[in-house]
């Protein structure tokens, strides 16, 4: 691999990622890219786990408040925003110091996408919507008979990706793979050092148990109240973000308090172990696992040298 252009920090939701990667900008007078595809939202601070402003304060970050909680914020467009503050960072003699859970920013910026053919933008929102409203089994059959290459590979990876490979095919013409293999990325990946963190899962559990309270004590009720009062609803792309529609539940009278952080704590921890399952199948393979149970000031030295060698 040619010398990092970045070093990257990885992990599931609560596994310590924001602190380790302050420490670790501040010991190599770093600048942090956040991976976050949450906190990109504007207003949405607490239920994302937004760095605080002390935190912020404490090291330059980028990508936070990107965008309003309505609008689309893709894996391209954070491929493309951080070309450009990885870029700004370096010129400043800086180091940037990418940090986040999406694994999907990740490998757009080191694996870029290929070029999607253009596509009716009014057929594409329809067909969209009418592809939210049917079952996710329903969406593989239908990508199996018409893109069975993508469809063996896409299965497993969730329902947006199947979602946008029968797009492209009912939309082109053509099957994803197609695409794929006939029209090239438009820029190489940016080479990248990646270090993934992991946690017993019983230890991970209870930090996301405890995370969740932590944000109920720090107001994400009111959060989302507040949200809803600006006119944001769940159905937009940021509020569907796990603890969002649960207190939006609770202020329409829906379900208790009680029932919503049940609910939240459940959802965070079938999402840690979706990013684990992405992580160890899509991660490089000189991708650098850490034990997140050492001590943070273990953690931060061995990547520390590890990027002085590279």
């Amino acid at each position: 691999m040619s010398r990092p252009a970045a070093l990257a920090l990885v992990g599931p939701t609560a596994s310590g990622k924001t602190e380790l990667a302050l420490r670790l900008a501040e010991r190599l007078g770093g600048e942090i890219v956040s991976m976050d595809s949450r906190q990109v939202y504007r207003g949405m601070d607490i239920g994302t786990a937004k760095p605080t402003p002390d935190q912020q304060a404490r090291v330059p970050h980028y990508g936070l408040d990107v965008v309003a909680p309505g609008e689309r914020y893709s894996a391209g467009r954070f491929a493309g925003d951080a070309r450009r503050w990885i870029g700004d960072i370096r010129a400043r003699g800086r180091a940037p110091i990418l940090e986040g859970g999406t694994g999907f920013f990740l490998r757009a910026l080191t694996q870029p996408l290929f070029e999607e053919p253009p596509m009716p933008a009014g057929a594409r929102e329809r067909l969209k919507a009418y592809l939210k409203e049917r079952p996710a089994a329903e969406l593989v059959r239908w990508l199996d008979a018409l893109d069975p290459q993508s469809a063996s590979r896409l299965a497993g990876g969730g329902r947006q990706r199947v979602a946008r490979a029968l797009e492209v095919a009912l939309l082109s013409g053509r099957p994803l793979h197609w695409w794929q293999r006939n029209r090239p990325p438009a820029q190489a990946g940016l080479p990248v050092m990646v270090f993934a963190l992991s946690l017993p899962r019983a230890s991970l559990y209870a930090r996301i148990d405890a995370r969740v309270l932590a944000m109920l004590d720090a107001g994400l009720l009111d959060e989302v109240r507040e949200l809803l009062r600006r006119g944001h609803h769940v159905g937009e792309a940021g509020m569907n973000a796990v603890g969002y529609p649960e207190m939006a539940a609770v202020l329409a009278g829906e379900r208790s308090l009680a029932e919503a952080v049940d609910a939240v704590q459940r959802a965070t921890r079938r999402y840690a172990r979706r990013q684990l399952t992405w992580f160890r199948h899509q991660l490089p393979s000189d991708a650098v696992w850490l034990d997140g149970t050492r001590p943070a000031e273990k953690l931060v030295n061995e990547m520390v040298d590890r990027w002085r060698a590279a």
